[in-house]
């Protein structure tokens, strides 16, 4: 009787490790669990920042907020988030993903928490300063997870974290109407923010069950047997870490700590870094000035009544929730780059016709208008941004290049959410969608001059001989 032995994967480089995620012919078993868990953290993300959005009006009544504290209230997290994007990055390449990514989630329960029970302003500012440090470090992290996770085939699928955005968004303005319709009144604000926090703690709970740490980044960091254990654990078949290192295939390892960051700014990695911030920032400028601002320009667009600006903010994310999860199908067609060149485009176009007839709209224009604006954004470089820095950098300064790129989005997002209110009550809201809509235009041109495309690529950043290397 011959017995038949199953033969153990070797991980001698993080080559073994990609080859083996881009052979999966899908996403399945534990690596789906560690996926969707990963996504779900960032559904947290977008629903603590949209809880604000949606009880902002009644905030501002409850607490009497003049325009100038509104505005630090509605940036305050972005402010934050912008200096831990690089720090969640630079924890997450020096010390792995996983435990930034739960010290994320304690934060945003936190902060929740401070938030939901202030007593005065100062209190709930105190509160989204938490909630902006679990932002900052978890998307940083949470996309590299998503890359390292993702066989070759199906990288456009990162796209899909944009519906998963929307559906958060959503899903929050249905809690703000349920909670309207329960008697909540001014108080609607309290409630909006406090269920962010029930949200992150289970989260909490079943990321500290389910994630395993990332085979790439330990095989890039010559940990060959932890990266081969966590692969077991992941796939359920035999793998085993060689007894030294293979280097013959894969650039030298950057162990610089917060030094990596120079990288991005070298040879190859340079066009990428420009376009990757191009579409962080710009998206973040057209979002947070309009987008996230949407129920207070549905009350000026519809009235004043609470239940149907809801409705109305509620249809146009819809829009969203579309755009996002046909996002992947659209990077797949025309790539990240040329789906945000033209998302950007059309944007333009929106803005400047609500900038110029936004008094004369008629109805069916004023619901057509923001919801083309926001299936157009979420379908391209809503999206793309974070999925463009994701991909085109390797393992151990991919989550550093997140940060340091999610710190800039996050600065385009300061600059949408603090002076969209101060630049709207200065000039009114037709010349302040006009002043935004030189945003995506800048934007359309650079991405049409810049041609990198990750999706397109030949081979993983992680085995790219040409990657730039600090001078030995």
């Amino acid at each position: 009787m011959t017995e038949t032995r199953t033969r153990a994967h070797v991980i001698a480089s993080v080559s073994d490790v990609v080859s083996y995620i881009d052979s999966r012919p899908s996403i399945k078993g534990r690596a789906m669990v560690i996926w969707w868990l990963a996504l779900a953290g960032l559904f947290l993300d977008a629903y603590a920042n949209s809880a604000l959005s949606a009880g902002l009006a009644a905030l501002n009544e409850d607490l009497g907020l003049a325009a100038s504290q509104t505005a630090l209230l509605t940036a305050s997290a972005s402010v934050v988030a912008l200096v831990f994007n690089p720090i969640g990055g630079w924890l997450a390449d020096r010390y792995g993903r996983i435990p930034p990514l739960i010290a994320a989630k304690v934060l945003a329960l936190a902060g929740a928490a401070i938030a939901a029970f202030a007593p005065v302003f100062e209190i709930v500012v105190l509160g989204r300063v938490f909630v902006g440090a679990a932002y900052g470090i978890d998307f940083a992290i949470a996309m590299a997870v998503l890359a390292e996770m993702t066989p070759a085939r199906f990288k456009n699928r990162l796209n899909v974290w944009q519906g998963v955005w929307y559906t958060a968004v959503s899903f929050n303005l249905l809690l703000a109407i349920g909670f309207h319709e329960l008697g909540a009144g001014l108080a609607i604000w309290r409630f909006s923010l406090g269920s962010a926090g029930v949200i992150a703690a289970a989260l909490l709970v079943l990321q500290l069950a389910f994630m395993v740490e990332s085979p790439c980044w330990l095989a890039r960091k010559g940990r060959l047997s932890e990266a081969a254990e966590r692969m077991r654990r992941i796939y359920g078949e035999a793998f085993t870490g060689a007894d030294s290192a293979d280097t013959s295939g894969t650039p030298a390892t950057a162990n610089r700590g917060i030094a990596n960051v120079a990288l991005l700014v070298r040879g190859t990695y340079l066009p990428r870094a420009v376009l990757a911030s191009t579409i962080q920032i710009g998206q973040a400028i057209q979002y947070f000035a309009v987008g996230w601002y949407l129920p207070i320009i549905s009350l000026q667009l519809f009235g004043a009544d609470f239940l149907f600006a809801t409705l109305g903010t509620l249809v146009f994310n819809l829009f969203g929730i579309v755009g996002g999860f046909a996002a992947p199908a659209v990077a797949k067609r025309l790539g990240l780059r040329m789906a945000s060149a033209i998302g950007f485009g059309v944007v333009f176009v929106i803005l400047l016709v609500m900038g110029l007839t936004f008094e004369q709209l008629p109805l069916w224009a004023a619901f057509l208008l923001p919801s083309v604006f926001i299936l157009s954004h979420s379908a391209g470089p809503g999206a793309n941004g974070k999925s463009m820095s994701a991909l085109s950098f390797r393992s151990e300064v991919r989550a550093t290049a997140n940060g340091v790129i999610g710190a800039l989005g996050s600065f385009g997002t300061v600059l949408g959410l603090y002076l969209f209110p101060l630049v709207k009550d200065a000039i009114g809201l037709p010349k302040t969608f006009l002043l935004v809509s030189l945003v995506p235009l800048a934007c359309c041109v650079i991405c049409s001059v810049i041609k990198w495309e990750p999706t397109r690529a030949a081979i993983s950043p992680d085995e790219e001989l040409d990657a730039p290397q600090f001078a030995k």
